[in-house]
């Protein structure tokens, strides 16, 4: 007889019942995990849709008491904010935004020994959050302890990402009060992660050029080093706003050496391109350059036939006077009219003098002239000014040493 097959066996209306109920438990474990997570995504944009989600997640309830706890928040606003924070802490006791929203409300209120007490419980739990660094920044400046309000701002410059955008301009506009640009300096002399970036920040945009160009001195004096190209940022700045005198002050705290009765840099080795430095113009076709070697530099430039125009420009502060240019050139082989010139004019325009450059073949390229500086010209412009040539090769040259000097 053939073999019948064995019959599964029968599972019990229990077994059933059982497998029932753990289905539906992972199938509502599943949802959860799934809300929690679209909760999670959406909590910094939306935190009142992501608490809808996950009511349970202290993190997320205590960011919705932040967004209650705003500046423009009604009382209404204020007192739920205070139930979701404490609602937060229930739900995990580290959430540390739910304790900043707390104490931003007992501010608000006036309760300040309330607010202080609660910051300092904050700071103990993390460092990170930003609300307690700007209430602790607030509270040392009202007790005008600058010490304590710079630590802050390190702290929070340090640990978030928003803060330099929120406190660069603040902390730029304070470096007028003295007091402050000190303790700056000596917070600097940390070298901050993010100092450099706030050095070149408020070069540019610092709205107190004159108490910017004092900060900065202060910087060089404490040996903290200076992006590249905060100096000439800062100069340009101050001479268009008129501020000449401060503006030789910086370069001079800058610059060992620096002497406003002559010119700098003869040699063009400097790695700098402040107004009180050599500077190419080259435009429309004109090409300069400043090559540096180890044994000095050279000026090259060229101009294309029939074409002219400033190559070369150096901000000067010569007091009224008689001075003498001279140096030496290579390559310039122009006929007499179309020769190269230096020209010193005042910042108004005014021309003070010219001095033509010769062929190099001449003297081996040494050249020399002199200007006499009027009273009524305190700041002036030394130009290399190249004349049109009508030659093919247009006008070329180098200049490998030039210096202004006073006439004994």
């Amino acid at each position: 007889m053939p073999r019948r097959r064995a019959s599964s066996p029968r599972r019990s209306a229990t077994e059933w019942a059982v497998r029932g109920a753990l289905a539906v438990a992972a199938a509502g474990l599943g949802t959860v995990s799934i809300l929690h997570s679209l909760a999670y995504m959406i909590r910094g944009s939306a935190p009142a849709r992501a608490h809808a989600l996950a009511p349970w997640d202290g993190r997320i309830t205590a960011l919705l008491s932040e967004q209650l706890s705003g500046p423009a928040a009604s009382p209404t606003d204020r007192k739920r904010a205070d139930d979701l924070a404490r609602l937060a802490l229930r739900q995990d006791a580290t959430a540390v935004p739910a304790i900043a929203t707390l104490g931003i409300n007992a501010q608000v209120r006036g309760d300040t020994a309330a607010a202080r007490e609660i910051f300092v419980y904050s700071e103990r739990l993390s460092r990170r959050d930003l609300r307690t660094r700007l209430w602790a920044i607030e509270d040392a400046v009202g007790r005008n302890d600058i010490p304590a309000a710079l630590r802050n701002y390190d702290i929070a410059l340090r640990t978030s990402r928003v803060a330099p955008d929120l406190l660069f301009p603040v902390l730029a506009s304070a470096i007028s009060e003295a007091d402050i640009r000190r303790g700056l300096v000596m917070t600097l002399a940390k070298r901050p992660p993010w100092g450099q970036l706030f050095i070149g920040y408020v070069a540019e945009n610092g709205p107190d050029a004159r108490a910017t160009a004092a900060f900065m001195s202060g910087l060089q004096q404490s040996g903290i080093p200076q992006p590249d190209g905060s100096a000439a940022a800062l100069m340009a700045r101050l001479l268009a706003e008129g501020h000449v005198d401060d503006a030789w002050r910086y370069y001079a705290a800058i610059t060992p050496g620096a002497d406003r009765r002559r010119s700098r840099d003869p040699n063009f080795t400097a790695n700098r391109m402040t107004p009180f430095d050599w500077n190419p113009l080259g435009d429309s076709g004109i090409a300069t350059t400043i090559q540096r070697g180890d044994r000095g530099g050279i000026f090259d430039f060229v101009a294309p036939s029939n074409l002219g125009g400033p190559l070369l420009r150096q901000t000067q502060m010569l007091p009224p006077g008689k001075y003498r240019i001279e140096g030496r050139s290579a390559g310039i082989d122009q006929p007499d009219a179309t020769l190269p010139y230096w020209l010193l004019s005042c910042a108004d325009g005014h021309e003070v003098g010219r001095v033509t450059i010769p062929a190099s073949a001449r003297m081996k390229g040494r050249f020399s002239g002199e200007f006499n500086v009027p009273a009524g010209c305190p700041t002036q412009q030394l130009t290399l000014v190249a004349k049109p040539s009508d030659q093919i090769s247009g006008v070329t040259g180098q200049i490998e040493s030039a210096q202004l000097t006073p006439v004994p």
